[in-house]
């Protein structure tokens, strides 16, 4: 979990610094870019293993997949998650983008009970009761606080639910490098045919930054697939809340950027749910229900 917040962390800063000078999507290709370089490095050396752990196929016949158009709904969700997060980045405090990011359970909650037929059980609906009261604390629709990047890091999370949904569909199927892979390989265009109008040519000053934001993205979802391997999500979720005191210790020390009661509560509110949830899927799933 290390390695996720620094990885979350660098890749918040880097996207804070390049969105002065380049478009959303154009940091966007940037990162795929990368992306598809390290993920084509990392398959040419795998020998390919399947969900029981026997090796399969070696190398990039793992990425040979029958269920292309999966991989583009998974791809286009993912990308408007991407995008709502790196523009939130520009406009407004790096803790509220996080804390807002937070509402994503909420959302695929909700989307698993219309899509997969899920229940909702009252575990999940009081996350959902907490996580919308937490949103609502933060976002403060009715005080004139609202704001469009606010509105988009709100859509970008339904965009990352949606996005976690396809995924356990095709893991059921696809290797994680396979489902990498296309991420990277998909929203490469998604990022670059709309950056072409606003096209500026990186300078060498920019290419540290773009290298960050390609390679943490990477290891960000490594780092957090590896802790959610070694430990129980109730050790994991509370060591990816730390994201939001590091947040706004990086904002204030990098952009002078203060953070008021109402998102640390709305945070802690979508947290607490989100424990909730967590711990009481563990006691069905050891008593077998």
């Amino acid at each position: 979990m290390l390695g996720t917040l620094i990885s979350f962390a660098a890749m918040a800063v880097a996207g804070r610094e390049l969105s002065a000078e380049y478009t959303t999507f154009q940091i966007l290709f940037f990162r795929s870019v990368v992306g598809v370089l390290l993920i084509g490095f990392l398959i040419s050396r795998s020998k390919g293993y399947t969900s029981g752990g026997t090796p399969d196929k070696p190398g990039f016949a793992q990425i040979r997949t029958a269920r292309p158009g999966a991989h583009l709904i998974r791809n286009i969700a993912h990308f408007a998650g991407q995008y709502g997060w790196f523009y939130g980045l520009a406009y407004i405090s790096l803790a509220e983008v996080i804390a807002i990011e937070f509402t994503t359970p909420v959302w695929t909650a909700l989307l698993a009970f219309f899509l997969l037929g899920e229940r909702l059980t009252r575990a999940r609906i009081l996350t959902l009761i907490l996580g919308i009261t937490g949103l609502l604390l933060i976002i403060r629709p009715g005080d004139g606080v609202l704001e469009p990047a606010a509105l988009a890091v709100l859509a970008g999370a339904v965009g990352y639910a949606l996005s976690y949904i396809q995924t356990k569909s095709l893991s059921a199927t696809e290797t994680p490098l396979c489902i990498l892979f296309y991420m990277t390989l998909m929203q490469l265009p998604f990022g670059m045919i709309p950056s072409l109008s606003d096209w500026k040519t990186p300078t060498l000053e920019s290419l540290p930054l773009i290298m960050v934001v390609g390679v943490t993205a990477m290891s960000a979802h490594y780092c957090m697939t590896r802790a959610f391997r070694l430990a129980d999500a109730t050790v994991v979720v509370p060591m990816d809340f730390m994201r939001l005191p590091l947040m706004m210790l990086l904002g204030y020390m990098l952009y002078q950027e203060t953070v008021d009661w109402f998102v640390l509560i709305g945070a802690l509110l979508m947290f607490s749910g989100n424990l909730i949830n967590i711990r009481a899927e563990q006691r069905r799933i050891k008593s077998g229900a």
